[in-house]
């Protein structure tokens, strides 16, 4: 059973220890039941110990990981992925994504690949996709197990770097988006335009930049520390944009990519 993938999740970048425990457990008494983490966030064990105590049943929840770079090998993939389910506290995972392309082509992706997909054929994840993925590498993908089987290609996107060359080949390909960074580290929300927008909704900016890639049809996962947000990001669903304003937010693009790890980030479209 392949569910589909949710718009709607929960971003454990950069939370580790209690922090992520506590980000996970206000979310799911909240409602979300989608989560996303990686084996390189080193949260893994706490995600897990934070679903376990919230007792919310493993059928309802949508779990996400990555591959780290150094997992990629097809010796070294599903062993990784079963340490992660370990420490998960899962059985299966709904999805696992291929965090960063491997750097300097070490691990050819058919290999990468072939691997991912005898993992899903055993049933340690249900869908398998990418991150991080350029044009050429997705049709390197595709070349090799087709496009029906990646579930997303999960890449930074926010008003101020759209992406629309990846997106555009994604969607001519029937592969969803999912935007990561969606809030660029929070430097979106101070945008004199999203202000004026929320303003008009009696939105938050953040509530604006959600609905806006909401409302394009990529999945979100914005993460947060605080009750009030976390609470507040969720009813971003809710809002509705019209054409003229996600036409101005279409507006900023400027090319501001914040995300590009020297060694491992590809050439970028």
């Amino acid at each position: 059973m392949n569910k589909t993938l949710p718009s709607f999740g929960l971003g454990t970048f950069r939370l580790k220890g209690q922090v992520v425990i506590d980000s996970v457990t206000t979310a799911l008494a909240l409602g979300y039941r989608a989560i996303d983490t990686a084996q390189i966030y080193g949260n893994e064990a706490e995600v897990g110990q934070a679903i376990a105590e919230s007792g919310v049943p493993r059928e309802q929840l949508f779990l996400t990981t990555k591959i780290w770079t150094e997992q990629l090998a097809g010796d070294r993939l599903i062993p990784s992925l079963k340490d992660s389910l370990a420490k998960l506290r899962t059985d299966y995972l709904d999805l696992t994504l291929i965090h960063w392309p491997s750097p300097g082509g070490a691990v050819p992706l058919a290999e990468t690949l072939a691997a991912l997909m005898e993992a899903k054929a055993q049933g340690l994840t249900r869908q398998i996709g990418v991150s991080n993925f350029t044009v050429d590498l997705m049709k390197q993908a595709m070349a090799v197990v087709g496009a029906e089987p990646i579930a997303t290609n999960q890449i930074e996107l926010h008003p101020y770097l759209q992406n629309r060359s990846v997106v555009e080949f994604a969607r001519s390909q029937g592969v969803p988006i999912t935007s990561y960074m969606t809030l660029a580290y929070g430097a979106v929300l101070k945008d004199e335009l999203i202000i004026r927008i929320a303003a008009a909704h009696r939105a938050t900016p953040a509530q604006v930049v959600l609905a806006w890639a909401l409302q394009q049809g990529y999945a979100v996962i914005p993460s947060s520390t605080k009750r009030e947000n976390l609470a507040s990001n969720l009813r971003a669903q809710q809002l509705v944009l019209s054409p003229d304003e996600m036409a101005q937010i279409a507006g900023l693009e400027r090319g501001g990519r914040l995300v590009n790890p020297e060694g491992l980030a590809p050439s970028w479209d």
